[in-house]
């Protein structure tokens, strides 16, 4: 196996050249390497004149020990000159943290990752200029920077970025310098003044591609709710940043963060799925090229990045391995592409997503056979002698291709997970099992309904309806999973030596140690397995219908008056139901993926339209979130207090209003809202900061000062209508300055809620209007998540994210 040690050889001379220092072990490798060249030459010569101790030496090793510490030497020169000089003046690091503001330019060399809060761009960065200075400086260099998020950067787009050049930051818990650094950036710029020069710089194929990307996004969205919406762009076309935190970190804790990250875990299992289906199409041979195929186009829909393109060779040769059958040739295939990997880039050693596809294709390669076939035998024992051969096969081929894929990739790629996220899960065996049966038609239904909606968005809408019921399982699934006690173990730093004893003992047991196998055997009842899939297939189809019909009902209207506080941080975003159905939704908060989510669970998957928004407190915390999700949640019309355009967000929020021809109307104080069956919002004041809006139902009054300014205060505890209030949102979070005790004296709410991120940077709410609250009944979005009234006009139901 020539090619398995010198390709390991070479990888360990990467590692020993970044832990021990390039020069040091270059130097150390290559005087070993020539020591032992000159042994070997030496015994060829004068065969027998070599010490006792030194000839069985230089016989031991499958190659001889001179070419294995020349391909170590490889590693270590390799790994050496890929260090950056970030002390020569043509580098743009040599500038970094020199306290002066800069101006630099450079063209966008991958697709922008928008943000909640700002937009994250990497600039290839070939002209700099210090304050001051109008001679440009020629540099070369990799740069991240955040922008405003308002804008739409490009791929391709030649910018000009002012501010302050940095060196990425580090902690004690982590290091975003060394994270970035093995991706080639060493300089960033965490606020940046922005302008474009000029567009289409980068590559035509690439462009297009993007282009086509973005495209089937924003249909994506079009056709589908959140947060199933965020959960298909990130299995369909590796688009994460939309998955609300809280989504994502139950994914984490159940061991299933593999369904949506774009890795060699997902592309393997896409492999085995493909494999399955078309090599009994077209055989076996051209089902594993088709599946091939398949791969490489899905590796272009999801953008062709580096870590998928890396998945992507992996997952194929995953599959090569498994056609040719032979274990020893797959391992060998391995670690040839690592090591052509690393020669083109060594920093990819430690990149994660690199680490989860080689361990992942590593464990199908080592385990999937095995597995399904002693799977398969099993299998045959227990029903063989009741179901035809035929029958057998076909009812545990699926469960083998698919299921045991999971289990063999899952072995190998466990102690890289909890090394990097210091966290076990102890209920992936049960989670897993649980949604993976749904994952093929997650991919080929969700994907059919895309392909369908970038033709004609009607028929991507009625090809949802079919994909809506797979992803929202599941997405169900794991957070039902999450919520089960003592599901995850967290770690701390885990050390390295306990990854590399994993490994040594399951790789010994592996190639030196016997697999010990003990099958137990029950009899079942006679059975058809005919009749058995064709009831399964009925209750799939029932199951499938029940679910759509049950969340459409649950989102019709039930005579009630429904007020929803979303839980959106330290902001303001309320849904409003009358007893006759319309909805409303007032302002929106800072983060598009939370509010997002939180429309998406309440609205029903077949009518996702809105009567009206309402634009209460036009400041950018408020309306943030909004732009973004005009085309998801379109409204009828758009009400608005205060000022249009006195925030980033409130002008972006214009023109996509004027693009789509969304009237919006602007609010004045004394106006009354008929909201139909008897509801009323009535606008107590209005200035540039917004209004503050009263909604009432017979005997229920809801205060809302949102946009409430200094100004407004006094009218506010002067209005007699607003004594006795049943309940209030406090303004600005609980704002001491805000929320004055005589103002809360006045309305005596039964209720008062307050809107508020956890560990609120500002120490929100204020002790002062804590304690003016004592002895009233207090909710806090912090604490108990989203809020909502229900009530019928007298009485009032409460229900809470979280007890």
């Amino acid at each position: 196996m020539p090619l398995l040690w010198l390709s390991l050889c070479f990888l360990t001379g990467i590692l020993l050249a970044s832990w021990l220092g390039a020069g040091w072990a270059a130097a150390a490798a290559g005087v070993a390497a020539l020591a032992l060249l000159l042994g070997w030459v030496l015994e060829r010569r004068y065969p027998g004149n070599l010490p006792a101790w030194a000839a069985p030496l230089l016989h031991a090793a499958p190659l001889p020990l001179w070419l294995l510490a020349l391909a170590l030497t490889a590693g270590a020169l390799r790994f050496a000159a890929s260090l950056p000089d970030r002390e020569a003046p043509k580098s743009l690091a040599f500038y970094n943290d020199n306290l002066e503001r800069l101006t630099v330019e450079g063209v966008i060399v991958a697709p922008p990752r928008r943000l909640d809060d700002y937009s994250e761009v990497r600039l290839r960065v070939d002209l700099l200029t210090v304050e001051g200075d109008e001679t440009g400086k020629t540099v070369q260099g990799l740069l991240l920077a955040r922008l405003p998020r308002e804008e739409d950067w490009r791929y391709g787009d030649r910018l000009r970025l002012t501010g302050m050049l940095q060196t990425p930051p580090e902690t004690e818990a982590f290091s975003y310098r060394d994270y970035l650094s093995r991706q080639g950036v060493l300089s960033w710029m965490p606020s940046a003044r922005a302008e474009v020069i000029s567009s289409g710089q980068g590559s035509r194929f690439f462009s297009a591609l993007y282009d086509f990307r973005l495209h089937a996004l924003d249909r994506l969205y079009r056709i589908f709710p959140d947060p199933e919406a965020s959960f298909l762009a990130g299995v369909l076309l590796g688009e994460e940043s939309g998955i609300p935190q809280q989504m994502e970190r139950a994914f984490q804790n159940t061991g299933t963060s593999h369904v949506i990250a774009i890795s060699g875990f997902n592309i393997t299992i896409l492999a085995g799925l493909f494999t399955w289906i078309f090599s009994r199409l077209v055989g076996r041979w051209r089902g594993a090229l088709l599946a091939a195929l398949m791969i490489s186009l899905y590796t272009l829909l999801v953008g062709a990045g580096a870590a998928v393109v890396r998945a992507a060779i992996l997952g194929v040769l995953a599959l090569g391995a498994r056609q040719v059958g032979r274990r020893q040739q797959g391992v060998n295939s391995l670690s040839f592409v690592a090591a052509v990997m690393a020669l083109f880039n060594p920093n990819v050693l430690w990149d994660v997503g690199f680490q989860l596809s080689f361990t992942a294709t590593l464990g199908l390669v080592l385990y999937a056979d095995p597995l399904v076939a002693g799977f398969n035998n099993l299998f045959n024992r227990l029903f063989g002698r009741w179901i035809p051969a035929q029958a057998v096969q076909r009812i545990s081929g699926p469960v083998g291709e698919y299921l045991l894929f999971t289990l063999a990739a899952q072995v190998m790629i466990l102690p890289v997970l909890v090394y990097h996220f210091q966290r076990l899960s102890l209920v992936s065996l049960l989670a897993n099992p649980a949604i993976l049966p749904a994952q093929p038609a997650v991919m080929l239904a969700g994907g059919l309904a895309l392909l369908l909606g970038l033709t004609d968005i009607r028929l991507g809408q009625l090809a949802a309806w079919l994909a809506w019921p797979f992803a929202a399982y599941t997405i169900r699934a794991v957070e039902a999973f999450n919520r089960l006690p003592g599901g995850v173990l967290v770690f701390g730093r885990m050390a390295i030596i306990w990854v590399a004893l994993y490994y040594a003992v399951l790789l010994g047991f592996t190639f030196f140690g016997k697999q010990l196998k003990a099958w137990a055997a029950r009899r079942l009842g006679e059975f058809s397995p005919q009749a058995a899939a064709l009831r399964g297939l009925a209750l799939l189809g029932l199951l499938l219908l029940n679910g759509v019909v049950w969340q459409s009902v649950l989102a019709r209207p039930d005579g009630h008056l429904h007020v929803t506080v979303l839980s959106v941080g330290s902001a303001d975003a309320l849904l409003v139901q009358t007893p006759d159905g319309r909805r409303l939704l007032i302002d929106g908060g800072p983060s598009t993926t939370r509010l997002a989510e939180a429309l998406g669970r309440r609205l029903p998957l077949l009518d996702r339209h809105l009567d009206a928004w309402i634009v209460a407190a036009p400041s950018q915390e408020n309306l943030a979130a909004l732009p973004d999700l005009v085309e998801r949640y379109p409204p009828a019309q758009v009400l608005w207090a205060g000022e249009t355009s006195g925030t980033a967000a409130g002008r972006r929020l214009v023109r996509e209003l004027a693009r789509l021809n969304i009237p919006l109307v602007s609010l004045e104080s004394g106006q009354t809202l008929d909201l139909g069956e008897g509801v009323m919002l009535r606008l107590l004041a209005t200035g540039r900061r917004g209004a503050a809006l009263l909604l009432e139902w017979r005997r229920f009054r809801l205060l809302l000062p949102l946009g409430v300014d200094f100004e407004s205060l006094p009218l506010l505890l002067e209005d007699p209508a607003l004594k006795d209030v049943t309940a209030v949102l406090l303004a600005e979070s609980g704002y001491a300055p805000a929320n004055p005790p005589e103002l809360i004296e006045h309305l005596n709410p039964r209720l008062a809620l307050i809107s508020v991120a956890a560990g609120d940077w500002q120490g929100l709410p204020s002790e002062e209007t804590l304690h003016a609250l004592e002895g009233r009944t207090v909710l806090r979005t912090d604490q108990a998540g989203w809020i909502e009234l229900i009530t019928n006009g007298g009485q009032i139901w409460v229900e809470v994210e979280r007890k």
